[in-house]
């Protein structure tokens, strides 16, 4: 540690020193802040958008008691707007921050008091439509006027989630699964992500037990202090309702009493998969599976889901000279992505499914096996690839065994073409093969694994023996055409269903702030759109339109 970082950590310790320098650095000089947690620009638009508010907020009828959790200055900066919104349909929110800015560092005592002290400042316009308070801040109190004091010991079943969360934690920063606790950088990580996941869990027991809320709002759910605030909830049985961002501008992922991270869509099969497909629901399918063979964005997201446009089915084949041989194509995910944690059925890791299902492949020269290593690595460099995986299963890769890199030359939907049988752990790249009416075999806990139309084996043993029954018969397992219009059915609900409308991304907040004004989204225009989901957000039952 640095001799600077020694003493701010000093300074951080004494009584008022943050507080002082705070007040004569900052207080009504307007000094633009220089450290990476920002809630400046916050902070300037806070006043007007909560004139914006009020008189919607005393017009509506008495809603829902609200705990809503952020931390990181991005997901702070969001949750203000999205708290006035529910304070101006009625609901009595309070918003409850964490100002971290670097979950995966340990920052100093002197900055992180001040990081708090600009939190309060930020928000302290929110009130008295939203009450803000903050995990850090010890002045915090609650009505009552007592202050809050963390719990001093955890249920066994929160200490139990704690490390689990704190591992994903660690495994999402790293970007890999191996985590090494011999290793000093990868232990240290991992002991403060115990230490501050404890004490958030400390601190929301005590402030869930004391305020009761009727519904505790989070964003994501799954890792980080978002994802153990979210279990505390549930231990507690208060409902819980988290949520996250696709590729695609005004949607929303929503899941009640549950991570969204782990997308859980039975009740969207429930509600909708018994519905029959119109001609105008599969033709809204194929252009979105057009689009991403095309290379081309599609709808409001400026993502590409592949870099390379389809090249056809038999130039891929001379491309990888692949003779008559069954094809099996294997799709991985990015090592990391908080959509892949926590999904593990029989297998401990991607990690490990991979290197095991390459090696039994090294044994069967009489397939072909095709491995895309999923082109996101390209905008995660720091991961480690699955190609890595494939490289380090099998020093000398046979000659049947192809592995097409992030950034090579080959759209996956020629290979899904190409392929004979799927081999997937949570991407929907098994979900779109399935949808080509090819056997699918889903080895991780992935959201249309059980629908009716993939192979879903529990256990090594299993997975084996599929492998071996699917192989000696392919033409056999192929779906029929009652399982490839299931698929079809399933893949419209999932891409057109289970997003909602919903104004403000994370990503470009201010961007669609500025087509989306508060006052906007709160008339009966932006209602209209809109008023379901800020219904879920607070748990209220799902709704439907066809």
């Amino acid at each position: 540690m640095s001799n600077k970082n020694t003493l701010r950590d000093i300074l951080g310790d004494l009584p008022f020193t943050a507080e002082i320098d705070w007040m004569l650095r900052h207080a009504g000089r307007n000094r633009p802040r220089k450290d990476h947690f920002n809630l400046d620009r916050l902070q300037k638009s806070l006043p007007a958008a909560r004139a914006v508010v009020e008189p919607f907020a005393k017009n509506a009828k008495h809603g829902k008691n609200v705990l809503f959790f952020a931390t990181l200055h991005y997901w702070i900066e969001q949750s203000a707007f999205l708290g006035l919104a529910l304070a101006g349909l009625g609901h009595k929110v309070t918003l409850l921050t964490l100002p971290y800015s670097e979950w995966h560092k340990q920052k100093d005592n002197f900055t992180q008091r001040q990081r708090t002290l600009h939190t309060r400042d930020a928000l302290s316009t929110l009130f008295p439509l939203i009450e803000h308070a903050s995990l850090l801040d010890p002045s915090t109190r609650f009505a009552s006027g007592r202050r809050l004091k963390p719990a001093t010991v955890l249920p066994e079943r929160i200490q139990a989630d704690v490390k689990e969360i704190s591992l994903w934690d660690v495994q999402y920063t790293l970007m890999r699964e191996e985590v090494d606790m011999n290793n000093a950088c990868d232990r240290a990580l991992y002991d403060l992500r115990i230490q501050r996941n404890t004490s958030a869990a400390k601190a929301a027991l005590e402030w869930m037990q004391t305020k009761n809320p009727d519904v505790v709002l989070v964003p994501n759910g799954l890792i980080l202090e978002m994802g153990i605030v979210f279990r505390v909830a549930r231990y507690l049985k208060i409902d819980a309702v988290t949520y996250e961002f696709n590729d695609q501008r005004e949607q929303i992922w929503l899941a009640q009493n549950s991570s969204i991270m782990q997308q859980d869509t039975d009740y969207l099969v429930e509600a909708r998969c018994h519905l029959p497909m119109t001609d105008e629901m599969f033709e809204r399918v194929a252009e979105l599976e057009n689009a991403r063979r095309g290379a081309r964005v599609w709808g409001k997201s400026k993502r590409l889901w592949q870099y390379v446009s389809s090249q056809g089915a038999q130039e891929t084949r001379k491309m990888l000279k692949l003779d008559d041989r069954p094809v099996v194509m294997l799709a991985a995910n990015v090592l990391g992505d908080s959509l892949t944690l926590g999904r593990d059925i029989f297998a401990a890791s991607m990690t490990e499914w991979i290197t095991k299902t390459v090696r039994f492949f090294a044994n069967r020269p009489d397939v072909q096996m095709v491995i895309r290593v999923h082109p996101g690595e390209k905008l995660v460099p720091q991961a480690k690839s699955m190609g890595m995986v494939v490289g380090e299963a099998l020093p000398e890769i046979p000659s049947h065994i192809h592995v097409i890199g992030a950034l090579d030359n080959i759209n996956t939907y020629d290979l899904i073409e190409i392929a004979d049988v799927g081999l997937a752990y949570t991407t929907t790249v098994g979900l779109e093969t399935a949808m080509n009416g090819r056997p699918v075999i889903s080895c991780g806990q992935t959201h249309y694994r059980g629908r009716g139309f993939t192979l879903d084996p529990n256990s090594w043993d299993e997975y084996y023996e599929t492998l071996e029954k699917v192989l000696a018969d392919i033409p056999a397992h192929k779906l029929n055409e009652k399982q490839t219009e299931f698929a079809w059915n399933y893949a419209y609900r999932f891409f057109f269903e289970y997003p909602r409308p919903f104004p403000w991304r994370l990503m470009n907040f201010w961007d669609d702030l500025e087509t989306w004004p508060l006052e906007k989204v709160l008339s009966e225009e932006g209602q209209k759109l809109f008023g379901d989901t800020f219904g879920f957000l607070v748990n209220e039952p799902f709704k439907w339109k066809n």
